[in-house]
């Protein structure tokens, strides 16, 4: 399967941010791609209080348009994240949507981001969102793929179970920051492979310095050797790669970790 890794400057306007989605996918599309992933809060700056007034609900702006995108390019489009209004709750979700338009999957945010790194950046989640509570996985023609949003990236239980329900392919919108993301992000994209035997794909915005959240870009796609198969840098753009499945069974063939795991002992 060609992947495509759309990577965008999130802008503080909704509309000329759902003009830049609209253009990367196309240009995943033209590229080859089969299937096309944007980042966390693609269509509104990820600032907590900004949340509710971006909030939508299923079927709103701008699920509207990822489902019309995925039809008229016949591509799957995992949807990074939006707000998602539900009720009196909002969550960090992620729709993804098949080839003929229609929603097959949706990813809630398992972990909410609340951190505070004295004098570098603080972030709570929680003060605006709730937590998903359910695991995502789907099939995209022969590759099955697990949805991972951001924070999520950093609990290997999850991860592992993903691995043990059968995932190919694990993609993670993202919006890691300046401080986390060269500390962290490419470790763990890559030990997720490895640990895991299977493709992780990366996707993040990249910073926009008139906004109070810089992200960090370097949206990446690894293989199940934990060998980076291409990424980009903190440019807007798309990166085409490829998830070999007939590579991913011959890696875990010469290297059987998962069948060699002590579950009679954990």
């Amino acid at each position: 399967m060609k992947i495509g890794l759309c990577q965008l400057r999130v802008e503080p306007e909704r509309e000329k941010n759902l003009e830049k989605t609209a253009q990367l996918l196309k240009a995943a599309a033209g590229g080859g791609a089969e299937m096309a992933v944007l980042p966390e809060m693609f269509n509104c700056p990820y600032q907590h209080d900004l949340f509710p007034v971006f909030a939508e609900e299923e079927g709103g702006e701008t699920t509207s348009l990822l489902s019309r995108i995925a039809r008229e390019e016949g591509l799957w489009v995992v949807g990074g994240s939006i707000p998602e209004r539900d009720g009196e709750k909002i969550y960090n979700t992620c729709f993804i949507y098949d080839p003929d338009g229609n929603r097959v999957a949706r990813h809630r945010k398992l972990h909410l981001f609340d951190i505070d790194l004295p004098g570098k950046v603080t972030v709570a989640e929680s003060a605006t969102l709730t937590p998903g509570e359910e695991f995502t996985l789907f099939n995209a023609g022969a590759c099955r793929v697990g949805v991972g949003i951001c924070y999520d990236l950093r609990f290997p239980e999850y991860a592992r179970i993903l691995s043990l329900r059968g995932a190919d392919l694990l993609v993670i919108p993202a919006a890691f920051s300046q401080v986390t993301g060269p500390a962290h992000w490419e470790i763990l994209l890559r030990t997720r492979a490895v640990d895991n035997q299977f493709y992780t794909a990366g996707v993040s915005s990249v910073p926009n310095p008139s906004l109070s959240y810089l992200a960090y870009g370097h949206s990446m796609l690894v293989d199940p050797w934990g060998e980076i198969k291409g990424a980009l840098g903190e440019e807007e753009g798309v990166l085409v790669g490829t998830v070999d499945l007939s590579r991913l069974q011959e890696i875990r063939s010469v290297l059987p970790l998962l069948t060699h795991r002590r579950t009679d002992l954990y």
